[in-house]
Formats: C-alpha cells, structure tokens, sequence
C-alpha cells in the first residue's frame, strides 16, 4: 500500500511539546521510510517549513530545516504539480467539499494512487476515490 503523508505528521515529529504525539509520528515515519511506501508532494515540504520556521513554539533554524529536507522530506517527493493538477484539485474541492489546501493534498495522494492519507486534519476514514485517510494519532 502506498501512503501519502500530510505535514503536520512531519510537524508532530518535530516537536516535543506533546512528547505521544512525536512518538507515533516518528514511529510512522520510521516505518514508512523503511518500506519505501510513503510519499509527499511539493506543497507538504513548503507548508513545513513555514510552520517550523515561524509558527512552531520553538522555531527550527533555517540549517536544521535544511537538514531534515535532505534528510526526510526529498527522498520521499513524488509529487510536483504542473498546470493541470490545479485543475484537477479544483474538481476534488467542489466533489467532496474540501478546503482548498486539503483539496491539493486529497489530489495529490490521488494522483500518486496512494491508498492511505496520513493526516490529523481530516476526518478519520473518509474515503476520497481510492484514498482512506488514517489519522494516526487516533
């Protein structure tokens, strides 16, 4: 099964404030690493460095995140957009009611045929085409 990964799982394993949280992003993470089955699109890398940059309790520096970019979040970049995805993340918000942002995550799991969508951020089980969202923190 192919997994698509939303960012606050990313955030989570960053940040130690809510230490069971870390736990169980950092034992996904590890996990889907080490089976080659998760992936995430452009915007999941850009929507972490604003938070840990700016929005986090205790901001990375610009070095770290570089760091975990590398380290994380590229090896795992399966998806970059070109023109027709916002098209197609359009339909997926006006289908299923999405935020907008939610949609382009929704439509990126999608176009990569990935069954699972790890996220904290939507509902728990709701079925998008062929996708399932897990929130793993659950």
């Amino acid at each position: 099964m192919k997994a698509f990964i939303d960012t606050n799982i990313f955030i989570y394993a960053q940040d130690e404030s809510d230490t069971e949280k870390a736990q169980k992003a950092r034992e996904l993470l590890l996990k889907l690493r080490k089976t080659h089955t998760g992936f995430v699109s452009s915007q999941v890398i850009q929507e972490f460095c604003n938070v840990v940059l700016k929005k986090s309790a205790t901001p990375l520096k610009p070095s770290d995140v570089s760091e975990i970019i590398d380290e994380l979040l590229l090896p795992i970049l399966a998806h970059t957009p070109d023109g027709a995805f916002y098209k197609r993340a359009l339909k997926t918000y006006e289908q299923y009611s999405l935020s907008y942002y939610d949609s382009t995550i929704v439509q990126a799991a999608i176009d990569l045929n990935c069954n699972l969508l790890y996220s904290e951020d939507m509902q728990h089980g709701a079925h998008y085409g062929t996708v399932t969202v897990v929130n793993p923190f659950l």
